[in-house]
């Protein structure tokens, strides 16, 4: 084994070299039959995509969703795969390649990307959060509040990474086996001692956090999304519980206790394992001194003051964010941070520090500060109605609140009229716009949201930059706008190109600028 300063190259990555096929063949679980040359070739990388094969690479023939990787073993080993792992091997096998034959090789591509990346995630203690709505706030919670306790923390996310100063972007929630675990490796090598975690109902059903165990688990909640992929919530359910069934031996979950999933999340659990969270009185669910509930005293758009009781104590809760689900957010942090040891009084400090989450009930104001706008990610019925309830709740009395949303394209089609009749009960203007309508016509996503707002006026644009300077010049002194669906996001997906945009950087210069009102199909 190389030592310490040879580990990783100038870009922070893992040396190829730092361990054989054999020693990867070995540490393999599940592994049927060897062929071939399985000696002491050094390794370049593990991978599942024959795209990104190099010489000495490792390839893993997974079957994925729009291909199957059998179909690509010769690819790879014309790329320099020098192992091939499958299921089902193949009729002429290379001499020169030493092929491993597995009963599951998603659990494989986990076990062989650890093993590559020197078990970097068993020096790590890690939180996984998981649920509908609210992981990436509360995760980003859990990093700030640790990172302040004086405990270096990176985190694992919606669309990033971050270690230390360094931001990482990233193509999904919870990446493939090989991409987590080389965040964990760079996380180890900066001096991190822990890592937050989005977890995904995708990541545990496709095996990429195999092998993993949790100091912590959070369950935020969960409602109606990637019905396309888990068909019905009782799977949705049980893909999420996954994670609880993950925990280290003496590890611990946090559930919302106002979620009525909560006692399926923590049913194969003691209760001395288990700390409840509420935002009102349901949190019987757990024994009485882990139970955190939350009495909100007031409600701005700068945040909320909350009277928290635990362990028979009361104490007094800043929270930077707006809404009551950013209490529950925040509540959930601070039982994480209870339940690792810190002490109350830090942790709360912590996190009345902790900064927006870019992209979650993100504030804009405008330049004199009469017109407020609100970046949210909710892409959810849920969310939307979360959401748009907490700013009716904040607006001034004679204030409107005006919402501006889509629906994504290739997903879900049944949340479309739910959110359409969610936008026309709470809100007083609704402008319908694209989201990332992918390979869907813009206008059929449309017009299936607006099946859900009979009877309500309402706007229909579907170019949003022009949705958005509509909305920002119908904007009044004390009227509250809420752009929803795309949140942090920096792109917009449409008939297979991705482009530049935001939401955040468009509406400030629509507040800086006067735009001419486009016309619309009202």
């Amino acid at each position: 084994m190389k030592t310490e300063g040879e580990r990783v190259d100038a870009t922070g990555r893992w040396r190829a070299g730092v361990v054989t096929v054999a020693e990867l063949a070995a540490g393999t679980e599940g592994v049927l039959d060897r062929r071939g040359a399985c000696g002491g070739q050094p390794v370049a990388g593990v991978t599942c995509d024959s795209r990104q094969v190099v010489a000495g690479s490792v390839f893993v023939a997974v079957r994925g969703f729009s291909t199957d990787g059998h179909l690509h073993i010769d690819e790879a080993i014309e790329a320099g795969a020098v192992s091939v792992v499958c299921e089902v091997l193949p009729v002429l096998c290379h001499p020169s390649v030493c092929y491993l034959l597995v009963n599951d090789a998603r659990k494989a591509l986990a076990d062989l990307s650890r093993l590559f990346f020197g078990n970097a995630s068993g020096a790590l203690m890690i939180i996984g959060v998981t649920g509908t709505n609210g992981k990436t706030t509360t995760s980003r919670l859990v990093t700030s509040m640790l990172n302040a306790a004086g405990v270096p923390t990176g985190y694992i996310g919606t669309g990033l990474s971050l270690i230390g100063d360094r931001q990482i972007t990233l193509e999904r929630t919870t990446p493939e086996a090989p991409g987590l675990h080389d965040l964990f490796r760079q996380m180890v090598d900066a001096g991190c001692r822990a890592v937050v975690m989005e977890v995904s109902s995708h990541a545990l059903m496709l095996a990429r956090v195999h092998g993993l165990r949790f100091r912590a688990a959070v369950f935020t909640n969960l409602t109606p999304e990637h019905l396309d992929f888990h068909l019905t919530m009782e799977s949705y359910a049980e893909a999420k519980r996954l994670l609880f069934e993950r925990l280290d031996d003496d590890g611990f979950a946090v559930l919302n206790a106002d979620d009525p999933h909560a006692v399926f999340m923590a049913k194969s659990l003691s209760m001395d394992r288990i700390y409840c969270c509420s935002v009102g009185e349901n949190a019987s669910l757990c024994e009485p001194h882990r139970r955190f509930v939350a009495n909100i005293t007031s409600m701005s758009a700068e945040g909320s003051m909350v009277e928290l009781s635990f362990n028979e104590r009361t104490m007094s809760m800043a929270v930077p964010l707006p809404g009551a689900y950013n209490v529950m957010n925040t509540l959930e942090a601070l039982s994480v941070g209870i339940g690792l040891g810190l002490d109350p009084e830090t942790a709360l400090s912590a996190l009345a520090g902790a900064e927006a989450v870019p992209g979650r009930m993100e504030r804009l104001w405008s330049r004199d500060r009469s017109r407020c706008a609100f970046v949210d990610y909710a892409h959810t019925p849920d969310a939307l109605r979360k959401a748009l309830e907490t700013l009716r709740a904040i607006r001034p009395a004679d204030a409107k609140l005006m919402v501006v949303f889509g629906c994504g394209g290739n997903r879900d089609r049944q949340k479309r009229p739910e959110m359409g009749r969610i936008a026309a009960e709470l809100a007083d203007r609704v402008i319908l716009t694209s989201d990332n309508p992918r390979d869907e016509d813009p206008e059929t996503i449309l017009d299936e949201i607006e099946a859900g707002m009979a009877g309500c006026a309402h706007l229909r644009i579907a170019d949003r930059a022009a949705a958005l300077r509509l909305a920002v010049a119908e904007l009044g002194k004390g009227d509250l706008l809420l752009v929803a669906g795309k949140g942090h996001e920096r792109y917009q997906e449409s008939g297979g190109r991705r482009l530049f945009f935001s939401d955040r950087d468009e509406l400030l210069v629509c507040f800086e600028t006067s735009q001419p009102v486009t016309e619309a199909k009202e």
